[in-house]
């Protein structure tokens, strides 16, 4: 397989706005190693990686995509917003927004470390919004290989407010309420994160290494969408309330 070659379509596709049906044959990787080489190969053409994302941490993901656990996606610094920013319109391909819990990293948790050695090289956590997108026509039947390849579905990504004592919430019980243009969309909770957002973060951890990657001081890795995705267009608005923990705001450019 060419990773260079996969990730040079990919970012064209990103860069010009067109999609793939799929990646030719020469390019297309057959197995999670190659998905994860191709995005190696695509952070060389996009730049500085912030930190990562986690995809079908819900049971519906999974079986929406047809893939049999989450899937791990670097996310870029050219991407990253943070709360008050109006964000550009053009992650409409898939055209959702996703409420997220996010963490800060302070230190590499190092290759198979436990729950409290993860939790332990947290610098911060704090509430989200990810703005999913692919470059596919038809993300849903491309595969894990190829979504693995397309950043899992990466697209923007919106930093909202720390949340104080984070260790001591009971996060899977935190009520979450996604709204769209100022009418309630959908409803969740921190459980629907892999059981617990924390969770999430412990299998990134352990996963990265077995493809040569970890996780680095500063990086953020926002963990899965805690309701179901609302969908979003140039000119709208999406809050992301989390309750007593505060809220996120994003306004898309018209």
């Amino acid at each position: 397989m060419n990773r260079e070659r996969a990730a040079e379509l990919i970012w064209d596709a990103w860069q010009t706005g067109e999609r793939l049906d799929g990646l030719p044959p020469e390019a297309r990787p057959r197995d999670t190693a190659e998905g994860m080489a191709a995005q190696a190969a695509l952070a060389e053409l996009a730049g500085p990686v912030s930190g990562w994302k986690i995809a079908a941490t819900t049971v519906y993901a999974r079986q929406y995509l047809d893939v049999p656990g989450p899937l791990p996606g670097a996310m870029f610094e050219r991407f990253h917003h943070t709360e008050g920013e109006p964000v550009p319109a053009d992650t409409m391909t898939m055209g959702v927004a996703e409420p997220e819990f996010a963490f800060r990293l302070k230190a590499d948790p190092g290759p198979s470390p436990s729950l409290t050695g993860v939790l332990d090289a947290v610098d911060t956590m704090f509430l989200a919004v990810e703005l999913p997108d692919s470059r596919y026509t038809d993300h849903q039947h491309a595969g894990g290989p190829q979504l693995l390849a397309d950043l899992a579905c990466a697209g923007r990504f919106v930093e909202g407010r720390a949340v104080p004592a984070w260790r001591d919430l009971d996060l899977p019980r935190r009520p979450v309420v996604l709204h769209a243009d100022g009418e309630e969309f959908s409803r969740g909770s921190g459980s629907l994160v892999l059981g617990d957002p924390r969770l999430a973060l412990h299998w990134l951890a352990m996963e990265l290494p077995r493809h040569g990657r970890s996780l680095r001081p500063g990086d953020i890795v926002t963990t899965g969408t805690a309701t179901p995705p609302c969908p979003i267009h140039a000119g709208g608005e999406v809050v992301a309330d989390f309750g007593e923990l505060g809220s996120v705001e994003v306004r898309f450019a018209a």
